[in-house]
């Protein structure tokens, strides 16, 4: 199903601007730990069907994991309820990892092709594809099994920054007549992916920004020189963590970005995308068309601020302030601001426009700008996670000196941009070596084995080579070995007698879950299936007292003669008491 690219181009009266609501997967996901329940979701349904978005996110991430994990839900039931809800005319996307769907392992094109084909029967119309490394060669077969499911391939720029590397690492680095490679992640390097990915047959291609590391002078930048360059709609995906999220998207929109991923204001802001509201205020204000149904809106977001509520534990901010865009009115010097802040992103005056737009954000009672992570420049989740191992460790006096290293890390395992699962696997060593320091012992002594297997080149061909010594001496390889989907070892579907000899996973959507969820997805099965075995067991127990109380009623109105004809002729089976008191139970 291919974009018809001139729906995207502007008339000569109104420019036009699609947003894709990520409200129901990444805004969850980012805020919640993606603790939506599938009757929250179901209540946000009717306002979604008629909202107008061009799309909605709302399956693929964490989703599949997390509700079998955690709410024992059936994540195909997920997506297929939420397409008979909202009938055919919004299409709805799920994020994959390429070649790793939606797990963290790479998966044999049987896999791939049997994934894609039940989502796309499924409900889905958009897979958005990315790879962690910026290999585009572990997303080329997603992307055929997509189009010929015909379906809508969005083809992914993971956004990242070069290495920031600390004074210390400079000067030893000169010491040792080392050069620490910068400029790696250039206007070039992205320009050719998406040349690539257009080549590839990309329907629609995303400058996705997991991390909200993309400042707006280069998000302006990026999307004017892609726009110029390929022919197909240009999407543009980011957070709000470092404090860039909403002045990087209207950069975006002012250099002519075609679509844009927000979030209700509710579930918007902090650690996950920027709110829809304040996007059509700017848009609303630049003559821009976004075809939203602001009435739906303002309803729906209602719903999901008592949602929110109900999510209070897993939340770690307040919720922003409640604001209803066809009545409430900004005051007068919030109201200026807006039009400062589309002046100041026309002239590409970065620090004016980050300024007024945190201005803005802060009268919302969005949470304020993370230093750290701004300064770290690495994604919120990789930071939680690296000082949640070390407070594991009582070790969290380390922490400055981790976040020291993740540049040393991620230039000895090819300089991989920070998104999941490398973000993580680059964390968890980088905490490693900062314990080796501490231990007297030389860096990676201790490694994990997600970080050799990047290093040795399983996960794919990173951004950098990685030197083939140091390759040797952590994977005892020199050469990078990719891996081979050949050596892949089909998951046990297990038959289990003691629930009627029915085997764990009954149908192939079920078989794939077990594929890319192997403890997860058998934990969750197993329990639906002694749920499903005591379930009967308990239909068959009340059938039977059902029938005893029947039989009951009929014999103790019986005459006594008539009861021992029934006794003789050894009708009853089971045990029961008369009205006489009397135990009937026989044959």
């Amino acid at each position: 199903m291919a974009i018809d690219a001139g729906i995207f181009r502007p008339a000569t009266m109104t420019k036009k601007l699609l947003i894709r609501d990520v409200t129901l997967r990444d805004g969850q996901q980012s805020l919640f730990a993606t603790r939506m329940t599938q009757k929250q979701v179901e209540r946000t349904l009717p306002g979604f069907k008629d909202s107008g978005f061009y799309a909605l996110e709302v399956w693929g991430g964490a989703v599949p994991d997390s509700i079998m994990r955690y709410l024992n839900e059936n994540p195909w039931y997920r997506l297929e309820s939420i397409r008979k809800a909202l009938g055919d005319d919004i299409p709805l996307t799920a994020l994959s990892r390429g070649r790793n769907l939606f797990g963290y392992n790479p998966y044999p094109d049987e896999v791939l092709s049997g994934f894609v084909r039940n989502s796309m029967e499924s409900g889905l119309t958009i897979m958005r594809i990315f790879d962690a490394l910026n290999d585009l060669n572990n997303i080329r077969s997603t992307v055929k099994f997509v189009k010929e499911n015909g379906g809508i391939a969005d083809c992914t720029i993971v956004y990242t920054v070069d290495p920031k590397y600390s004074t210390r690492e400079k000067v030893k680095a000169l010491l040792h007549a080392k050069v620490l490679p910068s400029k790696i992640f250039t206007k070039k390097y992205f320009l050719e992916k998406a040349l690539e990915l257009q080549e590839m047959g990309a329907d629609i291609i995303t400058i996705k920004d997991m991390a909200g590391l993309i400042t707006p002078f280069r998000a302006g930048m990026l999307v004017r020189m892609i726009k110029q360059n390929v022919s197909v709609p240009v999407n543009f995906h980011t957070h709000c963590t470092p404090g860039y999220g909403l002045a990087s998207s209207l950069m975006a929109i002012v250099n002519g970005v075609d679509i844009v991923d927000t979030a209700l204001i509710s579930f918007a802001g902090g650690t996950a995308a920027p709110a829809f509201e304040l996007i059509q205020l700017f848009c609303d204000r630049m003559d821009i068309e976004t075809g939203v149904n602001i009435e739906a809106v303002v309803g729906l977001d209602k719903e999901l601020r008592a949602i929110r509520a109900e999510l209070k534990e897993f939340d770690n901010y307040k919720a922003p302030r409640e604001f209803n865009i066809l009545t409430d009115k900004l005051p007068k010097d919030i109201d200026q601001m807006f039009e400062m802040a589309i002046a100041f992103a026309k002239a590409d005056k970065e620090d004016d426009l980050l300024e007024v737009c945190h201005r803005i954000e802060s009268w919302f009672g969005f949470p304020e700008p993370d230093a750290k992570i701004c300064e770290a420049e690495v994604p919120g989740g990789m930071y939680s996670n690296m000082l949640a191992q070390l407070k594991a460790l009582k070790m969290e006096k380390l922490l400055p000196r981790a976040l020291e290293l993740i540049p040393l890390v991620r230039l000895a395992s090819g300089c991989p941009p920070l998104v999941t699962p490398t973000s993580q696997i680059v964390g968890v060593q980088a905490v490693n070596c900062a314990l080796d320091e501490q231990n007297g012992v030389p860096l990676y002594t201790t490694k994990s084995i997600q970080f050799v297997n990047l290093v040795k080149g399983v996960y794919g061909h990173t951004p950098v080579p990685v030197d083939p010594d140091f390759r040797f001496k952590l994977a005892g390889v020199k050469q990078e070995t990719v891996y081979d989907t050949k050596f892949y070892k089909k998951q046990d579907n297990p038959v289990f007698e003691e629930y009627g000899g029915v085997k764990l996973a009954l149908n192939e959507k079920e078989e794939l879950l077990l594929e890319l969820f192997p403890s997860v997805a058998r934990d969750y099965l197993k329990k639906r299936m002694e749920d499903t075995y005591l379930a009967e067991i308990h239909r068959v127990e009340e059938e039977k007292r059902q029938k005893i109380e029947e039989e009951k009623q009929k014999y103790n109105i019986l005459t006594p003669e008539a009861k021992q004809k029934r006794l003789l002729d050894g009708l009853y089976n089971y045990e029961w008491q008369s009205s006489e008191g009397e135990t009937i139970g026989l044959s």
